[in-house]
């Protein structure tokens, strides 16, 4: 089949059907997009992850005149104790380095946490315990610390802050699964949108085709200007989806990033990782939805 000719049939078969083909393009936009910030939301969790994991420490916290635990039944942390603590934990093979943290310390940094909260002025020194900050060679290994010095004399209680980190990231990732299911579940809508149009396509030029087929031409021949159809409305709405990603990734780097500097943001290269596969996937679901409606529908 000649190029010009195919290209003719092509541009002939959206100009007939170019309402069908703007709701297909903007549809495959929307949906292309939604999975794409699904992706995204993908490629964010796991950059606040390596961010946040490397700075990861365990608190061992001492006993001091508000504790409870069993350890502490012999009073507050003596100076022997608080020793021998902080030497046992620079033994330790898993740990990197220990940082001491004064009661006024806990207390000033509380303070800095809190001054625009009312319990900043009811809190004093000696109600925060003093303790140890450990930086781990490898924060997974935070349970060596933990069965070494929990229940220890003079230690009230081990803080890992991964555990509290666990539950926000675990909230992250369903936000992130819903986001990728919402964005496959429009991507099917697109297919099946897809479909219909050139359905309607197949049905209008009924009459063309069978001229066709009459003449010699093959069925891949015939199919073909329907199958290029959806593949170029698709490459357009994946050209519009990627126009919204990178759009999204200029707002935050803008107007988010500058805001919350306590945190890192997905890089350009998510982006442009993220947009080959909603390509891919556009490609795919156009191609596969229109050789399932040819096979079907165009039968001359």
């Amino acid at each position: 089949m000649r190029a010009g000719f195919l290209l003719s049939e092509v541009r002939i078969g959206l100009r007939r059907n170019l309402t069908m083909t703007f709701a297909v393009v903007v549809t495959t936009a929307i949906s292309l997009s939604l999975l794409g910030i699904g992706l995204l939301s993908n490629a964010q969790v796991n950059a606040m992850k390596d961010f946040w994991y490397d700075k990861i420490e365990v608190s061992v916290f001492l006993c001091g005149p508000l504790s409870e635990s069993a350890s502490c039944s012999g009073g507050v942390v003596t100076d022997e104790q608080r020793t021998a603590i902080k030497s046992d934990l620079a033994l330790l093979p898993v740990v990197q380095s220990v940082y001491y943290e004064s009661q006024s310390e806990a207390y000033a940094r509380f303070q800095e946490r809190f001054k625009d909260s009312a319990i900043a002025q009811n809190v004093t020194a000696n109600q925060l315990p003093e303790s140890f900050r450990v930086k781990l060679e490898d924060p997974t290994q935070f349970a060596v610390v933990v069965s070494a010095f929990s229940g220890r004399p003079g230690v009230d209680v081990v803080q890992d802050q991964r555990t509290i980190l666990e539950k926000f990231f675990k909230l992250l990732e369903v936000l992130r699964n819903g986001a990728i299911v919402v964005g496959l579940a429009s991507v099917l809508t697109a297919a099946l949108l897809i479909s219909n149009t050139l359905r309607i396509a197949a049905f209008n030029r009924r009459r063309e085709t069978g001229v066709m087929k009459l003449v010699g031409a093959s069925s891949f021949s015939i199919q073909l200007p329907f199958l290029l159809e959806g593949i170029i409305s698709a490459i357009i709405g994946w050209g519009l989806a990627t126009g919204l990603l990178a759009g999204l990734k200029q707002v935050i780097d803008t107007n988010v990033a500058p805001l919350l500097t306590f945190t890192r943001f997905f890089g350009w290269n998510e982006v442009w990782v993220s947009s080959a596969w909603l390509l891919l996937t556009g490609l795919v679901v156009s191609t596969f939805a229109s050789l399932i409606t040819l096979r079907r529908y165009l039968k001359v």
